[in-house]
């Protein structure tokens, strides 16, 4: 899969010339709850060498080893009072990751990246699931995933020396600028305006639900640069955050991802030069539905992990809770529920590295990273709802983290392209989707 320079920097930067059986250490991820569960990930993988699913390699495991370390120390201990603050110091954290290199895994090995393909993005997203809470996934999702492919594919090297290469390092934090009060889903719809006035954009317009605008350097912006047809009309912009103009009005206060900072952005006559434009003018729409399908797919593979361990601490409490004088996982209704649920995560996880296997051979997996994302995030609610239930008034509180995944994970079939736009997208691919009149 990685070119032998890849794999060479790879080893180098993690340590992968140990012997096979050392991919996986057990830890706690989420303290002493999950113990159990640690161990038994660390007893069915630390054995795996060769390919497994059709995507994954020592390499992989090796390297969520890596990262796995860096979150029990660096993030996990600290989450609880982040999830208080509703922030957590984004400066510091990708610092910590861009120096691993855990930022810029398929990015250009000469913008600091590791040149690996995608299916190790994924790797990363699946392991950075294991952080309890799914606000700072998503922001650091924002950085490596979302704010850079367009600019990583389509930018002129300057552009990328001065925007990725310190994105990748971790001396910056980026957003992505797309949606807007009336334009979430529906993308085509942005009013936010780049007048080209001489050698620079006039922008003026709002961006809203900017995940990491409180505290990014810069933007990753869409906006309409003529009045063209609305799929032709669109380019992407890369924006300095601290120019004249730019008005960060507040940090939205959240149902969940309390952790993850959200902005409401206004620009107001914002001047920047028209050579920040990432690759050609009115191709933004186009990058950024490209840039979906990536989104899409890091984004279920980032659910995994936190279905995963909430069922296996639902197990744990309902086989030490009693009620009438048995435990409550006793009671068929639970247990083969919880073996309900078990089945459909593992149903999505074989979707989602079937689509990332034809992804990185180059075909067009659209349909499938829709199909994913859909039942991913109907199933990450449902399996919050049934396990929060098991939990009885405990699953109530804040002091589990079943019900902190209840309130983060309901935005999942909404960000990102919501379930309404996910179905379109395959009825559009199935024929079955009515032409506008």
């Amino acid at each position: 899969m990685a070119s032998s320079c890849s794999r060479l920097l790879l080893r180098s930067r993690f340590g992968l010339w140990a012997r096979p059986g050392s991919g996986v250490v057990s830890g706690a991820w989420f303290g002493s709850r999950s113990r159990c569960y640690s161990e038994k990930v660390a007893r069915e993988t630390s054995s795996v060498a060769a390919p497994q699913d059709g995507i994954y390699s020592q390499e992989h495991f090796s390297l969520r080893e890596s990262l796995r370390k860096i979150i029990e120390k660096n993030i996990t201990p600290f989450v609880d009072k982040w999830e208080e603050a509703g922030t957590f110091p984004a400066h510091r954290i990708f610092k910590i990751l861009g120096e691993a290199g855990f930022l810029g895994i398929n990015r250009p090995i000469e913008y600091g990246g590791f040149g690996l393909d995608f299916s190790y993005n994924i790797a990363v997203a699946e392991e950075l699931g294991n952080i309890p809470c799914g606000g700072i996934p998503m922001a650091i999702g924002v950085q490596s995933d979302m704010a850079t492919p367009a600019l990583a594919r389509f930018g002129s090297d300057e552009l990328r020396r001065q925007f990725l290469a310190p994105t990748i390092a971790g001396d910056m934090v980026a957003c992505l600028g797309v949606s807007e009060i009336g334009a979430g889903s529906d993308v085509a719809n942005i009013k936010t305006k780049a007048v080209k006035k001489g050698d620079d954009y006039i922008i003026s317009g709002e961006k809203m639900w900017i995940t990491n605008g409180c505290q990014a350097d810069w933007m990753c912006l869409l906006a309409n640069t003529d009045d063209g047809p609305v799929h032709k009309s669109k380019s992407l912009i890369c924006l300095p955050m601290k120019l004249p103009g730019i008005n960060v009005a507040k940090k939205i206060d959240k149902l969940g991802m309390r952790s993850s900072d959200t902005a409401q952005i206004y620009f107001e006559d914002v001047r920047v030069p028209r050579k920040y434009l990432i690759g050609d003018e009115g191709m933004g729409f186009t990058y950024q539905m490209l840039q979906f399908q990536e989104e899409r797919m890091w984004a279920v593979a980032a659910l995994l992990a936190p279905m995963q361990n909430v069922i296996q601490e639902t197990i744990e409490y309902t086989r030490q809770r009693k009620i009438f004088d048995q435990s409550v996982l006793h009671n068929q209704t639970v247990h083969f529920r919880l073996a309900e649920l078990e089945t459909e995560v593992e149903l999505v996880r074989s979707l989602l590295y079937r689509c990332v296997a034809q992804y990185i051979q180059g075909n067009d997996t659209t349909k499938l990273a829709s199909m994913a994302k859909l039942k991913a995030a109907r199933l990450v609610r449902e399996v919050a709802d049934s396990c929060l239930q098991f939990w009885g008034g405990m699953g109530f509180t804040n002091e589990v983290l079943v019900s902190r995944l209840y309130r983060d994970m309901r935005l999942m079939s909404i960000g990102g392209g919501a379930d309404e736009v996910m179905l379109s997208i395959i009825c559009k691919y199935m024929g079955t989707l009515p032409g506008k009149k």
